[in-house]
């Protein structure tokens, strides 16, 4: 059945919010402010899912995907709105999502640092293969979507791809990146600089100690090393440890091993007053234990950086019993898909 619907939100994850006779609709490949007709794919007790088949009264923020798979991919779902709206609408998500999920009331929210290049950006893909086609699945369905090129990857992945559906190839997945690694790193080498820049811009000046949990190869570690008297990364991955050690200056020092007994080992040595803690967590946020340590030794400043605004919520829910939240700063890390990236700073009171 075909249903009339206005937009009023667009949601973490990318849908379109709407509401008819009490129920909350969910909308892929929406704008807020538009008018679109819908067909029911999932129903629930207080929402449903549903299809979009046509746009009524569209948004004057709506443009041409620049990608021809948009909407089949379930790669992206950005690519119909204009950048800058997208920018306003992931801004918006973070502060709502902070607000909802973590219970805060007064968000210090800064302007969105934007992406200085939308497309061919990624410098890591993983392509999904089978019977014989390569591609990624397609929206909410694990069907693949055969794709010859992403237009979020970069030219030297897209290569890569050219080259890996030239061959014939056995069912599985297969990472395409411009490096090599066994461990993460950022897919987005430009705006992993803008990220470096705005935290050795935030962090305050006159620390001695800084602490980099989950450090992996010591991204942020390495960059901020030269303004305090002592580095000590701490990483689960060996391999990204060692990696770091290679070049190693005189005060750094890296532990490789759960990252929740390294850091009460090595704050608790710390002097709190004169410490900065950076936390760099995977999507599913900081472990209770990792909390524990944190609220028990009390570092002064914290830089949380997360890819995760629902559990940043509540991790930061935590910490504000002793923790005020200086700023929050999103920034476009992965700009036409849904994700975000955060940098909250936040300074101990009590």
């Amino acid at each position: 059945m075909m249903t009339g619907l206005k937009i009023e939100d667009v949601g973490f994850g990318g849908n379109g919010v709407g509401r008819s006779e009490g129920k909350v609709f969910f909308v892929p490949f929406t704008i807020d402010g538009e008018e679109v007709s819908v067909r029911i794919t999932k129903q629930k007790k207080n929402f449903a899912e549903a299809q979009l088949l046509s746009v009524d009264i569209p948004s004057s923020f709506r443009r041409e995907p620049g990608c021809p798979y948009f909407g089949r991919c379930g790669g992206c779902s950005y690519q119909h709105i204009e950048y800058d709206r997208q920018l306003e609408i992931k801004a918006r998500q973070v502060e709502q999502t902070l607000k909802r999920v973590g219970r805060l009331n007064d968000v210090p929210m800064h302007p969105i640092i934007a992406a200085p290049n939308e497309y061919g950006y990624r410098n890591r893909i993983r392509i999904h293969v089978s019977d014989g086609v390569a591609g990624f699945f397609a929206v909410n369905r694990l069907e693949l979507v055969d794709i010859e090129f992403c237009s979020i990857a970069s030219d030297a992945v897209n290569e890569s791809l050219t080259e890996l559906r030239s061959r014939v190839l056995r069912d599985g997945d297969y990472t395409l990146a411009e490096r090599r690694q066994d461990f993460f790193e950022q897919t987005h080498d430009a705006m992993a600089e803008l990220m470096l820049a705005e935290v050795e811009k935030t962090v305050r000046k006159g620390q001695s100690l800084l602490v980099d949990a989950y450090c992996g190869a010591g991204l942020f570690a390495k960059h901020l090393a030269g303004i305090f008297k002592q580095v000590i990364g701490i990483e689960e991955n060996q391999f990204a440890v060692q990696k770091a050690q290679q070049t190693a200056g005189a005060n750094e020092r890296y532990y490789a091993g759960d990252v929740a007994a390294h850091l009460s080992s090595v704050l608790k040595e710390a002097d709190a007053s004169t410490t900065t803690l950076l936390l760099d967590p995977p999507a599913i946020g900081i472990s209770p234990a990792v909390a524990d340590s944190i609220l028990a030794s009390h570092p002064s400043e914290i830089l949380y950086v997360s890819c995760n605004p629902a559990t940043l919520a509540r991790d930061l829910a935590l910490l504000s019993s002793r923790y005020r939240i200086e700023s929050v700063t999103p920034l476009d890390m992965f700009p036409q898909t849904a994700g975000i990236e955060v940098v909250v700073h936040l300074i101990f009171v009590s």
